[in-house]
């Protein structure tokens, strides 16, 4: 595997249905090395950082095999940042990886915290409405990172892996225990067990307690990218 792209997002406004919304999703290729922050790169926009964004979901990677599946099922391709990911890894497909998986690339030490969820402004993004479905359908989410060891990196170096604990849930498994209804209790205590982002420890904790606060937050999700 090898560092393809390193995208950083500038803030712009997008306007969903009635309400119109700050966003760093649209991001360009860097040139030449780019810090690597506890906060992510600097320099990138990071807006609503209750979802994305902080400590535990720092980086957004998403793998140049993910990218050559949505240029087969979109029938075109698609440029590096396109969604909305700091990181595009040649070679890398998400949704096998585990949480607590570590990426080295240079300096720079990185662990795998969760999966992305898609949201309206990926669907914005991408220009299609039923996006947001369509993403959830692939199973191919991407997955968020924190910073272990600070660096500089830059485009082209070589990423190695160095595998989490087996007994550790896959990205695939984390994402599909946010859709399941009703919960899968075993996965989601495998999920907390694991290092996982503090806000899907958060929300797989309430999964557990009351299950239909979930399924109304997805429902709301779908009813607001509908309105693009």
């Amino acid at each position: 595997m090898y560092l393809q792209s390193i995208n950083i997002g500038s803030k712009k406004t997008i306007q969903i249905g009635p309400n119109s919304s700050e966003t760093g999703i649209f991001k360009t290729p860097a040139t030449g090395p780019v810090e690597v922050t506890v906060e992510g790169l600097r320099g990138d926009v990071i807006h609503s950082k209750s979802v994305h964004g902080g400590p535990d979901q720092a980086l957004y990677v998403y793998g140049g095999a993910d990218y050559a599946w949505w240029a087969n099922h979109l029938g075109r391709a698609l440029e590096p940042g396109t969604f909305g990911e700091n990181l595009t890894i040649a070679d890398l497909e998400s949704a096998s990886f585990r949480i607590g998986d570590r990426l080295r690339i240079g300096a720079v030490h990185l662990e795998v915290t969760s999966p992305r969820f898609p949201c309206p402004k990926l669907a914005k993004r991408m220009e299609d409405r039923t996006f947001v479905k369509q993403f959830r359908n692939a199973r191919r989410p991407g997955f968020y990172c924190r910073v272990i060891q600070l660096g500089t990196i830059c485009a082209g170096e070589p990423v190695t892996l160095e595998l989490g604990p087996d007994k550790h849930v896959t990205i695939e498994e984390t994402f599909e225990a946010l859709y399941s209804a009703p919960p899968d209790e075993a996965t989601i205590r495998r999920i907390l067990a694991a290092p996982v982002a503090i806000n899907f420890r958060r929300a797989f904790e309430t999964k557990l307690r009351d299950n239909s606060i979930s399924q109304a937050k997805q429902q709301s999700i779908e009813e607001r990218a509908a309105m693009i």
